[in-house]
Parts: C-alpha cells; structure tokens; sequence
C-alpha cells in the first residue's frame, strides 16, 4: 500500500464539526508509507480537544482495518514567523472576558484552565486583571516564581497549571493603580520574561470591559480566540454586546459565550430558580451567530472552591463540575474548528 491508497483511505474519515472528508478540507499535512506503517501528519492544534482525539481514533480504525498502524503527529502552521512569536512555545491563546464585572468571569477562567489540564493538557493560567488579580487566592497558590540566573520568571503550579499574576508582584494589601502605558509595559514584560515552557493551552483572564489590557493583549500576541462570560441578565447581555465588537474590531474569533449563574438550586427545598433570568446567554449566542459553550448553575460550593483554592471542574461528582468540564470540553473543540478552518484556508 503507498501513499496515494493512504490517502484514499483518509477520505472516509469527516470532520465531525466542518462536515467533510480530512483529504478535501486540507487537514492531512504529510503522509508516508513504510511497510505496515503509515506515518501521518495532521493539522489538530487542539491537544484532548474530544472531537480532535475523535478525528484521530477514526484515522487508526480506517487504517487498522487495512492492516496498517498508523503514527499519527500533530502540526499547525503558525500565522507568524519565529521572530514575531512573543509566545513560542504556546499553541493556543484563550482570553477569557466579559463586558462588565461580577459575573464570575475568573472562575470560569480558573476552572477552563484547571479543565485543561485535566484532559491531559500543558496548561498556562495568566492573570491579566492588573487592578484587582485574584485567580492565585482561588487555586491557593502562596507560591511565589522564582527566577533564573538570566532574570527570567519561573510561573508556580498548581493543579498541574503553570500561574502567573501580578499578585505574586505587589504586596497583598497594596493598592493597584496603573495608568495605560504602565499597564502596557507591565502585561509586556510578563509575557516576555517568564518561562512559560512548551504549553497547549495559555487561559488569559482579562479585567472586566474593554480598556488598556484589552488592548495591549491584542495587539501584542495572536490571540486564537476568546470566550466571553455573560449572567442571563439583560444589563450583562448589553455588555457582553461590548466584549464581542471590541474583538471582532481586531479580527479575533470568538470561540463562544459562557452563561455563568444560570440557575439556582435550592439545597433545602429542591427548587430551581432563575435568580439572574433564564437562557438569556444561549439566546444571546443564538442572536449573535455565536457557539453557546454552556450553562454553569449557581452553586455554593462554586464559591466555596474558590475560596478554598479549589475548581470545582476537579469535583468528579459535582454537577456543577459536570458543567465545567462540558464546557471546557466545548472551548478546546472550537479552538480546533478555528485551527483547522484557518489551515483550510491557507
């Protein structure tokens, strides 16, 4: 069997979100044949993504069918060359953001990046709220970095997440007051001197709204893609409206919306109820043409967690866990779809 009978054999495997054989949507990269063996490149630049890891059990099923093993390695191509990379070591930017503050954003943030790393994935968690960094309390990380001889950062970890934030920085009671070129210059250097290592995954958690590090964190590193965190409160929805133009004014993608408190279950009597309304995020990403990632109910033990340091995502029977990881679940599927489109049009 040679490489044109591989070939053939790969058009029976579809993407299972772009509808078409991996062949004609240019997501096979290389193949080569040596005798039971077929070495296959392909452009899945999700690591754990399910649908990636979906895509590439059906290769070795087709190919196992006829006898072959197959060797299967990932590769996209990135949209910039070595020297303007800030990040190189990092495949896939996700910038966690809401319109306005309150509405749980930074724990949707700390539980997708604990997700990820859950999957299996190399995960970096960059806390880029300046003015009021709080994801090291909600992983009770009392770490500190250290440096290397050359000045460079080494990011703590915890629950297998590489951290950074400007509270490791600044004393725990002192006042933040950046004015924009400060904040430039500061989110700069600490994308620039830390040693983020090789990672899948770096989850950035924004400040609320669209001001300076908004800005700064678009124009200085390629972003793949954001989330946006929304209540199904009509007052959030109109800020959210705010979060999707600032990133569609800088071509950013945006891989969903994420409705946090979506429902409350009371623990006593056993009855939901629509504190902050209903389906309000589902109705606003159906408005919006955007994916819905998922609803996350509100629970106690949410804040809980987060005071004690631990995601709730971690929880394996918790539902509001269950939530989480759906939805963490649907953001590295749709940084996949964004990857594999991006190539498709290349």
């Amino acid at each position: 069997m040679d490489e044109a009978d591989v070939r053939n054999l790969l058009r029976t495997v579809e993407d299972p979100d772009l509808g078409e054989d991996i062949v004609s949507l240019g997501i096979v990269n290389d193949i080569s044949v040596d005798d039971d063996t077929a070495q296959i490149s392909l452009v899945l630049g999700a690591p754990y993504a399910p649908h990636e890891t979906e895509i590439a059990n059906r290769v070795r099923e087709v190919l196992g069918s006829e006898g072959l093993d197959a060797e299967l390695s990932a590769r996209v191509d990135s949209q910039h060359s070595p020297e303007e990379q800030v990040l190189p070591g990092v495949k896939n930017i996700i910038a966690v953001a809401s319109g306005k503050g309150g509405v749980g954003k930074s724990t949707v943030a700390v539980n997708l990046a604990a997700g990820l790393s859950k999957l299996g994935a190399r995960v970096g968690l960059f806390d880029a709220d300046v003015y009021g960094p709080n994801v090291p309390r909600m992983v009770a990380a009392d770490q500190r970095p250290q440096a290397t001889e050359e000045g460079k950062l080494v990011p703590p970890e915890k629950f297998g997440v590489k951290l950074m934030s400007m509270a490791f920085l600044v004393g725990e009671d002192d006042p933040v007051i950046w004015r924009g070129p400060m904040v430039h210059k500061v989110l700069t250097q600490l994308w620039e001197d830390v040693e983020w290592g090789q990672l899948d995954y770096m989850v950035v958690d924004l400040p609320p709204g669209t001001g300076d590090t908004q800005l700064t964190l678009l124009q200085s590193v390629p972003v793949t893609g954001a989330v946006i965190v929304t209540t199904p409160q009509q007052v959030a929805l109109d800020d959210a409206q705010k979060g999707l133009q600032m990133f569609g004014k800088h071509e950013t993608p945006v891989l969903g919306i994420a409705e946090n408190m979506s429902s409350f279950v009371c623990p006593d009597c056993g009855g939901e109820h629509d504190i902050f309304g209903h389906g309000g995020g589902a109705a606003f990403a159906e408005e919006q043409d955007m994916p819905f990632l998922g609803g996350v109910p509100l629970d106690p033990d949410v804040r809980t967690g987060g005071d004690e340091g631990t995601p709730i995502v971690l929880d394996e029977d918790s539902e509001t866990g269950d939530a989480f990881r759906i939805l963490t679940e649907n953001v590295a599927n749709n940084v996949g779809i964004i990857n594999r489109r991006r190539q498709q049009q290349e």
